[in-house]
């Protein structure tokens, strides 16, 4: 049945799951969903936010924060979330007058100045930064005062607005870099997983007042989108794995939705939520925390209409995700449809389905011609339009004959390697 994506939010909420994976393509709306799922669990309240904002008579300055940060502390109490806006946290000061410090600058908010400042986990974000780049690789935390207002008094207190990263060789260090794209979403992640670590240590504690911190007493939900962009499949595992076994070892009422694009992350997590843990307690005993039934697998569809299904996955086997590609391929051509990311597509397939054979590499797997080389056409066509320089380029029109080696293509590798089609029995 078709929703709205807000009713896909409540559809979340109802399940009452410890956890909750989603698979979904880019642009379908994972994002979007993590918003919307962010307002029915803590709706903004207008009178909180002119509070928030309000500008501090005591003092001449004045921060104006960007909006996603006052809803991302006004909301903080009941979920945590990480999406692409918690990145815009986050953003560069390229230093272009010496151009010799770039750095990294972290816009005004209580949650990074909290796991620094208050909890002094600036060692285990670098240690889960380089684990996921390069063990070289180092991030400095650079500490400032800041005066604020608390019980009608000015007070002095230490904020870390901005990071610097440096190559780091035994007694060698390179000045600032710039570190990449890549590498600055896995640094916003570290800090996000280090956050998520020490929070669910807190709550594990059941009894309130025995808590060393009461900030998070009211968390219910931790909505994660998307963490492993840029990564290599390897740390992929390694990230899946750690997400995992911190959302399967939390002992409180705490409950995760995460969402991915990336089949090999869906199906490590699915994988590794299918398993039960059994954690060890202070006095040596074990205790099962975590059953395979608390979790639930889901694929999110968005329709022609703009409307939505989640789809529950089948709780014993991961998600088939080169036929559900297939599928997709086939609809395209079907209904005429066809758009160049339709063929980068069939290169997935091939990649994978080269790996699983051992061929040398997938054009191997291209019909032959009379030589016995894989087909030339086939083979440029696949390369040129899985290789677009901008992302408007997966939209443009393709011209018919490509259209039609594409449905050869696709009839060849169907009755050549048999794949089970969508509806086929198993």
């Amino acid at each position: 049945m078709s929703k709205k994506l807000s009713e896909v939010a409540q559809q979340l909420k109802d399940a009452n799951k410890k956890v909750q994976l989603i698979y979904a393509f880019n642009g379908t709306g994972k994002t979007r969903l993590s918003r919307e799922f962010k307002r029915l669990i803590a709706p903004k309240n207008a009178a909180d936010i002119d509070e928030e904002t309000a500008p501090d008579e005591s003092t001449e300055e004045v921060v104006e924060a960007d909006a996603e940060i006052h809803e991302f502390e006004l909301s903080r109490d009941k979920i945590l979330y990480y999406n692409a806006f918690t990145e815009d946290l986050f953003y560069w000061d390229n230093d272009l007058v010496g151009d010799t410090k770039p750095k990294l600058k972290i816009q005004p908010n209580s949650f990074t100045d909290w796991i620094l400042r208050d909890r002094g986990q600036d060692r285990n974000i670098i240690t889960t930064f380089q684990r996921y780049t390069d063990d070289k690789l180092t991030p400095t935390f650079i500490e400032k005062e800041k005066s604020v207002n608390q019980e009608g008094r000015r007070i002095q207190t230490k904020t870390y607005p901005e990071v610097q990263f440096s190559f780091d060789r035994g007694t060698e260090r390179t000045g600032a870099i710039k570190i990449s794209r890549g590498e600055e979403r896995n640094f916003v992640w570290s800090i996000f997983f280090t956050l998520l670590e020490e929070v669910t240590t807190i709550l594990d504690e059941p009894d309130p007042d025995k808590r060393d911190d009461n900030q998070f007493d009211k968390l219910e939900y931790v909505f994660v989108d998307d963490p492993v962009s840029s990564l290599d499949d390897s740390h992929v595992i390694e990230l899946a794995v750690d997400l995992a076994n911190l959302v399967k070892s939390s002992e409180s009422d705490l409950k995760f939705v995460i969402t991915t694009h990336s089949p090999l992350f869906y199906n490590v997590l699915h994988n590794e939520l299918n398993n039960k843990l059994d954690k060890r307690q202070p006095d040596g005993s074990f205790k099962l925390v975590y059953r395979p039934k608390m979790s639930k697998q889901y694929r999110l569809c968005r329709g022609a209409d703009g409307l939505y299904e989640l789809i529950e996955q089948p709780g014993d086997s991961p998600f088939s995700y080169h036929l559900f590609l297939l599928s997709e391929i086939r609809s395209a051509i079907t209904s005429g449809d066809v758009r160049k990311y339709h063929f980068s597509f069939v290169r997935n397939i091939l990649e994978k389905l080269s790996t699983f054979l051992g061929c040398r590499s997938w054009p191997d797997l291209l019909q032959k011609t009379d030589t016995g080389q894989p087909d030339p056409f086939a083979n440029r066509i696949l390369n040129l339009s899985s290789h677009s320089a901008h992302a408007g380029e997966e939209i443009t029109e393709i011209e018919d004959q490509d259209k039609e080696k594409l449905s050869d293509l696709v009839t060849y590798l169907v009755d050549t390697y048999h794949f089970r089609t969508t509806g086929e029995a198993r």
